[in-house]
């Protein structure tokens, strides 16, 4: 499984993200840039250039018609995908975080910063799937959390919640119609990483610095897996036809300088969905691994790293073909 890298960034990676066929993979990085390739080969299309400070979030609609970006300069753009044309910016008054389209692709989540006063918050815009559209310039939703500052953030099922994840380690729900706060847990002993939804969307993966990766129920925020790594995770996976995860870390960025690849950790992590057994690592990046996503299909998953560098990956015959001994309970 030989991967494709692409050096499309002069800094490290923030986001990576396919659109809902898999041909298209988007990256945003801190150099105020974002990248689209062809996901098969990583043939670059080209760039979206526009924000004037660091990327931290992108997403495109179902359709692959509109792509959204937020960003440290506290906007969020909206992209014609097909040409690079900004066709929308809100304002905010502190950095964007997180931007998150529904499944239907009508409505965008961004969530802020806690910063400079302000409190960390979370918007629902109405988006229309046009780009000749004007698109409407207040959230149908806003509503913040004073005490507990957000770090990630998504969707549910039906647009029914927003599940986000915090800087103590806790996980909340709110009803996505009205922001009111339905329930809230405590899954880590530090900050929520990563946040990502199984492709039906009734669970979601979490991880975070206290080196564990947790499945959680979206309808009552159970934890119904734990996964526990030897180095803190930034970001995890769940793969769509096979039942693994795939978790991404390493030792903290401030560190790397003076350690090897090896002592870093900088693997990805290969993990059992169901047995919570890790299965298998990948060696690549030269510092901690900020972002995975898997491809929609299945075929493969891209990886994200503090050393600037995308790795695409796709799988080959032998990782199908893998069969999990439930008996003796190890690879097979």
């Amino acid at each position: 499984m030989r991967p494709i890298l692409l050096k499309g960034h002069e800094r490290p990676l923030t986001q990576i993200k396919y659109n809902k066929e898999g041909d298209l993979l988007f990256s945003t990085a801190r150099d105020k840039i974002v990248n689209v390739y062809y996901s098969h080969n990583g043939e670059r299309l080209g760039t979206y250039t526009g924000h004037q400070g660091a990327l931290w979030s992108v997403d495109v609609d179902p359709t692959s018609t509109i792509l959204a970006t937020g960003a440290a300069d506290n906007t969020i753009k909206l992209w014609e995908v097909s040409s690079g044309r900004c066709i929308h910016t809100w304002n905010f008054p502190t950095a964007v975080k997180v931007v998150q389209f529904n499944e239907d692709g009508n409505m965008l989540l961004a969530i802020t910063e806690q910063r400079m006063g302000y409190h960390g918050t979370v918007y629902v815009f109405p988006v229309t799937i046009d780009v000749e559209a004007k698109q409407a310039e207040e959230p149908i939703i806003k509503f913040s959390s004073p005490e507990n500052k957000f770090t990630k953030g998504g969707w549910s099922y039906l647009n029914k919640w927003i599940i986000t994840g915090h800087l103590d380690g806790s996980v909340s729900k709110y009803d996505a119609k009205t922001g009111e706060l339905e329930q809230k847990i405590v899954v880590h002993e530090k900050e929520v990483t990563d946040l990502q939804f199984a492709p039906d969307m009734s669970y979601f993966i979490t991880t975070s610095k206290d080196k564990t990766a947790k499945i959680l129920d979206t309808k009552n925020l159970k934890v119904m897996k734990t996964f526990v790594a030897d180095a803190p995770l930034n970001t995890g996976a769940i793969t769509p036809t096979k039942d693994f995860v795939i978790l991404g870390g390493g030792q903290d960025a401030k560190d790397v300088t003076t350690t090897g690849s090896r002592q870093g950790k900088f693997e990805a992590r290969f993990y059992h969905k169901i047995f919570e057994d890790e299965i298998g690592r990948l060696k690549g990046h030269f510092g901690p691994l900020n972002t995975i996503a898997a491809h929609p299909a299945g075929s493969g998953f891209a990886s994200g790293g503090e050393d600037g560098y995308v790795r695409v990956h796709h799988f080959d015959k032998s990782y199908f073909d893998f069969l999990y001994d439930v008996e003796r309970m190890r690879p097979e």
